[in-house]
């Protein structure tokens, strides 16, 4: 099956000049790893540009569907913190000390905050990442991928999700040039027009920012102080927003809201991406990605349409892609208002828990009825966009490729 390619990939692209996508981003299954893997680790895949965020991922979404997750999955995650309370993609020898070769970035400590204050009984850890977390907050209010690295849509957005987690107030976390996340996230959000009010995509090169439907999801959730699980909207919107300029997070989120819209109108309710030279494809994360957005956004009509075409178009992809895939479409049906223990005729969690140690809990048997308790929302953003960043970043390109997606298999 085709699936898609990170920005990170397009970003590679540009630098070297060739449409061939590395080894990882090959088409047909990556081989595991030939080292044993850690036995609390979920998927089966080399973990070292994301074992983190796909074990963050798998945890928050068992989670929220009442599955408490085995205690050794819960100790790998808090075992890859570094002393900073950074967190790196993974760390083979968490026994052994951060030091100045360990690249710690915003989205991996994001993905985990968001998952341990989740499951309770870890503040020290959870605090210690959010003072790291704002400890490399960008001059404008934002984040990059690394610390250092210019800010973008989708790290910010993360990290305002994690804020809200912990329960911080986003808007209190000011840089040292007292900015907030809300203050950077209107300058990554474009104009009306031939733009559509999208949240932007830096180029590798020049980084000049183009419309990006992920970054837009990642921007929406960021703005609305929103992120990885939220609740059907309990009151729709009235229509599609109208585009203004960008000069607030309310007018942001609502243009990206309306990029979403128009995008997905357009494309039978899903989005599409494809690689340079190549033909446009169905980008399966990316609409659980909006669907997810559409929701926060009130537009809950839009993300009832786009999760029953998941539902109807997901299942492939989850199986090759692992947990982080399966965890996508759990917090897609969440918002959609779906069951996502029967999601198409599948039961997500199910899938999910199989990727991974057996959970402790008894709410993962196939026959185990969905909960009727609202889900919390807390914040959030994509994974496949984390995974192709932290791909290029460790091959030594030393700036940022803001956007999503990696197409290697988790």
């Amino acid at each position: 099956m085709n699936v898609r390619r990170s920005a990170a990939v397009l970003a590679a692209v540009a630098v070297f000049g060739s449409a061939t996508a590395p080894a990882a981003f090959a088409d047909d299954k990556s081989p595991s790893p030939s080292a044993a893997l850690p036995s609390g680790l979920y998927g089966k895949t080399d973990p070292k540009f994301d074992g983190v965020f796909r074990q963050s991922y798998a945890l928050l979404a068992q989670h929220t569907e009442g599955v408490e997750p085995a205690a050794k999955a819960v100790d790998w995650l808090t075992g890859q913190q570094c002393a900073s309370g950074g967190f790196a993609p993974f760390r083979a020898d968490a026994a052994k000390p951060c030091d100045s070769k360990t690249t710690v970035d915003s989205n991996s400590t994001a993905a985990a905050v968001q998952a341990l204050a989740a499951l309770g009984g870890q503040d020290k850890t959870v605090d210690k990442s959010v003072q790291w977390l704002k400890s490399v907050q960008n001059k404008d209010g934002g984040w990059g991928y690394n610390p250092g690295m210019p800010s973008d849509a989708n790290s910010t957005g993360i990290v305002i999700g994690a804020l809200v987690a912990a329960g911080e107030n986003p808007a209190s976390a000011k840089s040292k040039g007292g900015k907030s996340a809300y203050d950077a996230l209107p300058k990554l959000a474009m104009d009306c027009g031939k733009d559509g009010g999208a949240f932007g995509l830096a180029d590798a090169k020049s980084g000049k920012l183009s419309p990006n439907a992920d970054a837009t999801a990642a921007g929406v959730l960021g703005s609305l102080g929103r992120g990885l699980v939220v609740a059907p909207a309990k009151k729709a919107a009235s229509g599609a927003p109208e585009c203004a300029k960008p000069d607030t997070t309310a007018q942001a989120a609502s243009n990206g809201t309306g990029y979403l819209l128009d995008t997905l109108g357009k494309t039978e309710d899903h989005l599409m991406s494809a690689m340079p030279g190549a033909t446009d494809q169905p980008d399966v994360g990316n609409t659980a990605d909006a669907v997810v957005a559409l929701a926060a956004a009130g537009q809950q009509e839009q993300a009832e349409k786009s999760a029953k075409w998941l539902a109807k178009n997901s299942a492939a992809w989850a199986k090759q892609s692992g947990p982080a895939a399966y965890a996508q479409l759990v917090f897609a049906a969440n918002a959609a208002g779906m069951d996502p223990r029967d999601f198409g005729g599948a039961d997500l969690v199910k899938q999910l828990n199989a990727q991974g140690p057996a959970p402790q809990s008894a709410a993962d048997s196939a026959s185990a009825s969905k909960s009727d308790e609202k889900k919390d929302d807390d914040g959030g953003v994509s994974v496949w966009w984390i995974i192709g960043v932290g791909m290029v970043a460790g091959i030594g390109i030393g700036f940022l490729y803001s956007g999503n997606r990696k197409k290697k298999q988790l």
